[in-house]
């Protein structure tokens, strides 16, 4: 029965998000109640117990929100600039065959734009691009949903990784390999899946090609500590590489001025973060001085009335080190850039202002109550009895269920954050009880929660409604479904080999 109790809040937080269509940030909320009651009469919570973890929670969440504000400000004032759409135009004009250049916005496309935000906007602008040039409604948002799934655990800026690195307190070193890697062989998947749904399989051997470029690409940033941008870094190089497996006569091509200008408009911004995070990466007494500037928090050792221990727990924040602080950096930087040239009007900045606020402050709300049940679950012991439970129901075929774990938590949830949020320490705690690489079983998670996206009902719905599918979604989701679960399936075996290998990962 206690399983079950340890399991109630996160089927609470579920439930809702499934059955009653509830928002992330109402269901997280009402499952932090739920965590609250449960771990007070079943699970020995004491006043101390309760303070200290939500005082982490508090903590871990602002590691997250401090990036997530100023990149959704980032892209909106590109967008607002003309940025995003002059990216758009620029591709159509240079990629003359047509099956090239649809695979190519489903896929390194939208998972560019995954790799600046999220929250469904990779869908909501690639499908109905992707119907004004002719593909059928369905198969448009089924091709941008499962195009972006690959970019979703490094996209969004960096959010998703911050999040890991606040919960799981292991070094990015130890983490990216497993992770990235994993996420190369679903990126090979969802360009070949893509390439299905568009009726462009013909073109399998480039779309093998590209997805080498795009894996290789993203996980050199990834390992090299430039994370916050790995996806965008993959994406840009699957359309410079479509562009160039997908042109034809580009002599007679005549690019005008305006059209340079338009393409350095749009990427600007983003090639001075990479600038300089590469720079802080990359030069040892750069990267050196601006770690000596660290904020310390020391959590004291809780008890609860069960006899459950957490001990001692020691943050460290470099603030300038973080991508979060780069990026409020260069949205400055890009603020007076774009009045300075005259794409970014006062009107211009507040819509940008008002459609950040509107996408962040639900988020925020939704993170800190998603945090702060999981940090209550994990002060009270419930984390580590769901991981034996589970750990001792599955025994050495743990590993095959790890993604499909992460898939069911983002389909539920909505986001791969949440997802990780929810079952990210379970992963772990069975990790260290099965023997098993703890890096590779939390990549695991974290890449299925990537694949579950393309699943989530609330992104799909978004990009339904951009072209005329309200009401529709199921058609869609049907048809994500096979292809989620296919990819998922087929990352969880590859997880199983690693993982009985007994391979360092």
């Amino acid at each position: 029965m206690q399983y079950f109790f340890a399991a109630l809040p996160i089927l609470v937080v579920l439930s809702l998000m499934v059955f009653r269509r509830w928002d992330g940030m109402r269901a997280g909320w009402a499952g932090w109640l739920t965590g609250l009651l449960v771990s007070a009469l079943f699970f020995g919570l004491t006043l101390e117990v309760w303070w200290v973890s939500q005082l982490k929670g508090l903590y871990l969440s602002s590691y997250v929100l401090v990036v997530l504000w100023p990149a959704l400000l980032l892209y909106n004032m590109v967008d607002q600039a003309g940025g995003i759409r002059a990216i758009a135009r620029g591709l159509e004009r240079t990629i003359a065959k047509r099956g090239m250049l649809l695979v190519v916005l489903g896929w390194a496309f939208s998972g560019m734009l995954e790799g600046l935000t999220g929250s469904g906007i990779p869908i909501a602008i690639v499908a109905p691009m992707l119907v004004g040039l002719g593909v059928p409604p369905v198969s448009a948002v089924t091709a941008a949903a499962v195009g972006h799934g690959w970019s979703v655990t490094l996209g969004n800026m960096g959010v998703v990784v911050q999040t890991l690195l606040a919960l799981v307190n292991l070094d990015l070193a130890i983490l990216m390999p497993p992770i990235a890697a994993l996420l190369g062989i679903a990126c090979l998947a969802c360009g070949l899946a893509v390439a299905h749904i568009l009726g462009q399989l013909n073109l399998w051997r480039q779309v093998l090609i590209l997805g080498a470029l795009i894996a290789v690409v993203q996980f050199a940033l990834a390992v090299s500590g430039l994370s916050p941008i790995a996806a965008f870094g993959g994406g840009v190089a699957g359309i410079v590489g479509g562009i160039l497996l997908g042109g034809e006569n580009h002599s007679t091509r005549r690019i005008t001025f305006d059209q340079i200008k338009s393409f350095f408009k749009a990427l600007m911004s983003y090639v001075v973060l990479t600038v300089l995070m590469a720079g802080i990466a990359i030069i040892p007494p750069v990267r050196a001085a601006f770690a000596e500037v660290v904020w310390r928090l020391v959590f004291p050792e809780t008890i609860t009335t069960s006899g459950f221990t957490t001990a001692i727990n020691h943050q460290a924040f470099r603030p300038l080190l973080h991508p979060g602080i780069l990026m409020m950096v260069v949205s400055l930087f890009s603020y007076f850039y774009y009045r300075k040239i005259g794409s970014l009007d006062g009107k211009k900045f507040k819509q940008a202002a008002r459609a950040t606020f509107f996408s962040a402050a639900p988020a925020t709300l939704g993170v800190t109550a998603m945090v702060g049940l999981a940090t209550i679950m994990d002060y009270c012991g419930m984390t580590m009895l769901l991981a034996q439970g589970l750990s001792l129901l599955m025994g050495v075929f743990y590993p095959l269920t790890t993604p499909l774990v992460g898939i069911l938590g983002a389909f539920a949830t909505g986001s791969n954050n949440n997802s990780n949020v929810l079952f990210i320490l379970m992963q772990q705690n069975a990790a260290m009880l099965l023997g098993i690489s703890a890096p590779l079983m939390i990549a695991a998670q974290t890449v299925g929660g990537s694949l579950g996206s393309m699943l989530a009902p609330a992104k799909v719905m978004v990009g339904c409604s951009t072209v005329g599918l309200r009401g529709r979604e199921g058609a869609v989701l049907q048809r994500t479904l096979v292809y989620g679960l296919t990819i998922g399936v087929g990352i969880g075996i590859l997880t199983f080999i690693l993982a009985s290998s007994r391979l360092p990962i």
